[in-house]
């Protein structure tokens, strides 16, 4: 349940901690008496409604209370106190409820004041599916029941290097369901050996289930019993003088021992181990978590969290502990370089338990150094970014004449193919830095086919409209790709819709499309700018105009593809909405219809061998 919003005064200061010059009603006492001691989540609110910090709480009153003492632990709380105005209670069944609710608020709100890891995507894992002939693939996101995950990695690199190594040794198939179900015939993989084309029935069902059981054993970090089994099975081959399969068995371990000595720093032990380190320098926090995956060091992944104000390593290191297991698994052990009780007691709220020890042995030790060396370069190589790209904004600031560096830059481009299939991007730059969470693309109609300067009307005017109307982020600069009639089109938007003082900047391509020969046009009568080529502004300038060109053009390929291929499905004869809607679904979309052989399609119901050939043939141009 949500309890009633409460207003009131923040009345506690601590040194440091600024002063105050608006007065809120309220009372404190009475707050905390109508307080619950459910678990639930509490929403510190500051002034505009702007969200200071989430936090969740076994007992809320409890929790709650330990705001208003007259010493605080930190001045960064007490500064957080001194600002709140409101706060919002969610009252939940349990601790864990609790725990998923904090988890979705601060991804979703980014408090001010909560240490934030900034990370969108998940954890790669390794799958293998739930099919009588299970799929090795890459798999990011949600668990499907009935498959088996492996993981997490620290990133796509070694996931691949993995399932190529699997794919070496066993021999699993990786093609999608889809493909396995309609194959007449083995695929490329299998020639190069890569495949047992369990698709074509060239290997049992059980035999591939061995195969399986192998690979699952080496992705659960048990290498022996991979090895010691193949070698068992070469040494029965040779006594009954199967020699091909001995030397087929032999090869395998060979590829094995190989790649396991060549690819990986091996602990000696088949274990799985998190190592964890902070490092602050320089005014950065970075964490970086490596992993240790069957003895193997699999590489590290270092984080910058969002911190606002002063925070210590271990402090950030226990935050980045609680949000990273509280929706991962644990791995055997955890080598962390913080007081190990404190560890312990983060996993025991989330309601987890794991081995947690201070690095001692070589090994554990030499982790951790390798873990805060690569922090420190991470660091240093984010700095050394953040000098480039803040000498770029400023070469920029200078060159087109605006009062300071624009911290957000957006770009705007148009493609089309004679008018067909026209697409808009619209891509970010903040702080020098591409967004690319905030890329947006347009699909453009009504109007004449090939009228760029309408596409640009409409682009423009669906995506200011909203900041007019105070919803969203207003751009310090705004980059038109194009020339003077595109920036004119854009300045008329502007005017209409009262932004008339938001910098606009058109980027005419020089002559022959020559990088280097752009020119930069004004909307306020000066001439056009022809920056030298080796201008930091220019490489700036092209730099976001390559993008914003590159995120347009994908989507119009991609549109334009869809179109055609539809179409020519629609205008094919004997192809109706029934059959059309077959095919899409056995194949999986267009492309999977595109690449169907004459065989495939005639497994759809309702396709004769004509009707495919027919088909194959319009969708292919006759290509066989």
């Amino acid at each position: 349940m949500t309890r009633p919003k409460h207003s009131w005064r923040p009345w506690l200061s601590a040194p440091g901690a600024p002063e105050q010059d608006h007065v809120t009603s309220f009372d404190h006492q009475t707050f905390l008496r109508n307080a619950p001691s459910d678990p639930g989540v509490y929403r510190m609110i500051g002034e505009g409604g702007q969200v200071l910090y989430v936090g969740k709480a076994k007992n809320l009153k409890k929790r709650l209370s330990s705001y208003f003492r007259s010493q605080l632990a930190s001045p960064r709380i007490a500064m957080m106190v001194a600002q709140i105005v409101q706060v919002e209670i969610t009252a939940t069944r349990s601790e864990a409820e609790a725990l998923i609710l904090e988890n979705n608020l601060i991804k979703s709100l980014a408090p001010r004041y909560n240490i934030l890891f900034r990370d969108d995507k998940s954890y790669p894992y390794i799958t293998l599916t739930a099919h009588g002939f299970p799929r090795l693939a890459f798999h990011r996101g949600g668990f499907t029941k009935g498959a088996r995950y492996f993981g997490p990695f620290p990133g796509s690199v070694s996931v691949r290097d993995s399932i190529h190594l699997l794919q070496k040794v066993f021999k699993l198939r990786t093609c999608e369901n889809g493909v396995f179900d309609h194959r007449s015939r083995p695929c490329l993989l299998h020639q190069i050996q890569r495949c047992t084309a369990p698709c074509v029935g060239l290997i049992s069902e059980q035999d591939y289930a061995a195969d399986v059981r192998l690979a699952t054993l080496f992705l659960e970090g048990r290498t022996s019993e991979v090895i010691n089994g193949l070698t068992d099975s070469m040494a029965a081959a040779a006594e009954r003088m199967a020699f091909e399969e001995a030397a087929a068995l032999r090869d395998q371990i060979r590829a094995l021992q190989q790649v396991l000595h060549r690819q990986y720093v091996d602990s000696g032990k088949e274990e799985d181990v998190d190592v964890l380190c902070a490092v602050q320098s320089e005014g950065l926090v970075c964490v970086n978590l490596a992993m240790i995956r069957g003895g193997r060091h699999l590489g590290d992944r270092p984080q910058f969290p969002v911190v606002d104000g002063e925070c210590s390593t271990q402090d950030v290191l226990l935050a980045f502990i609680e949000q990273h297991y509280a929706m991962l698994p644990l791995p055997g052990k955890i080598v962390a370089a913080i007081d190990a009780a404190l560890v312990r007691s983060v996993l025991e709220s989330l309601g987890k338990q794991a081995v947690v020890t201070a690095p001692r042995r070589p090994m554990e030790k030499g982790w951790v150094e390798m873990a805060e060396r690569n922090a420190t370069l991470a660091i240093q190589a984010r700095l050394a970014m953040s000098d480039r790209s803040a000498s770029r904004l400023e070469a920029l600031q200078q060159a087109l004449g605006l009062t300071e560096p624009p911290a957000r830059i957006e770009c705007f481009d148009i493609s089309h193919t004679m008018g067909e299939a026209t697409v808009a991007s619209c891509v970010v730059c903040e702080g020098g830095a591409m967004k690319r969470g905030e890329y947006r693309r347009y699909n453009i109609t009504d109007i004449t086919p090939g009228d760029d300067y309408a596409a640009m009307r409409q682009v423009l005017s669906r995506r200011y409209e909203k900041v007019a109307s105070g919803d969203g982020v207003l751009p310090d600069l705004v980059l038109i790709d194009g020339g003077r009639g595109q920036l004119s089109m854009a300045l008329e938007v502007f005017a209409e819709l009262g932004l008339a003082a938001l910098p606009a900047v058109g980027v005419a391509k020089g002559e022959g499309r020559k990088p280097g020969l752009e020119s930069l046009i004004f909307g306020d009568g000066r001439p056009p700018m022809h920056l030298s080529p080796e201008s930091a502004a220019l490489h700036l300038v092209q730099e976001i105009r390559d993008e914003a060109h590159r995120f347009a053009i994908t989507g119009h390929r991609a549109k334009r593809g869809k179109a055609r291929i539809g179409s020519k499905l629609e205008r094919i004869a004997g192809v109706g909405p029934t059959r059309r809607r077959a095919l899409l679904a056995t194949f999986g979309g267009l492309d999977g219809v595109r690449s169907a052989t004459v065989d495939d399609l005639c497994r759809v119901e309702g396709i004769s061998r004509t009707l495919a050939e027919l088909i194959h043939g319009e969708l292919t141009g006759g290509e066989s």
